[in-house]
């Protein structure tokens, strides 16, 4: 298009690397919501392509849709951005439990592998001076 405030749905989704599709679901979801011409395409604003990356930063930290779409909202409610720090900030908190509790559990699971190595090398071991 040519005011580069505007979008088209292609534009946005070559951009992201996302399907067409993806974007209408998170229209459809209420995470976005863009205007339309007069035949009814959509034209998606500065506004809509700054919440596919808030979008998609939000997965990356492993939020769910409506965790996002409820930080989101309030930004749309609270103009001055407390909220939605607030919020956000109390989610983080949350993902960062998650994450440790994660870390945790993975680094116990790595811990028995390396046990279980070190028995099974042993036993290789016994087993190969049997042989001898």
């Amino acid at each position: 298009m040519d005011n580069v405030e505007n979008y088209t749905i292609g534009e946005l989704a070559e951009e992201f690397g996302i399907t067409t599709r993806a974007i209408r679901y998170y229209e459809e979801v209420g995470l976005l919501t863009p205007d339309r011409t007069q035949g009814n395409r959509r034209i998606f604003t500065k506004k809509e392509r700054i919440r596919l990356l808030l979008i998609f930063r939000g997965k990356k930290y492993g939020f769910q849709l409506e965790e996002i779409r409820e930080m989101i909202q309030l930004f749309d409610r609270d103009r001055t951005g407390k909220k939605q720090l607030q919020r956000t900030m109390e989610y983080g908190q949350e993902k960062i439990e998650e994450v440790t509790k994660r870390i945790d559990e993975l680094i116990q699971i790595r811990n028995e592998m390396e046990e279980l190595l070190s028995q099974f090398q042993s036993k290789l071991k016994e087993l190969e001076r049997g042989k001898e």
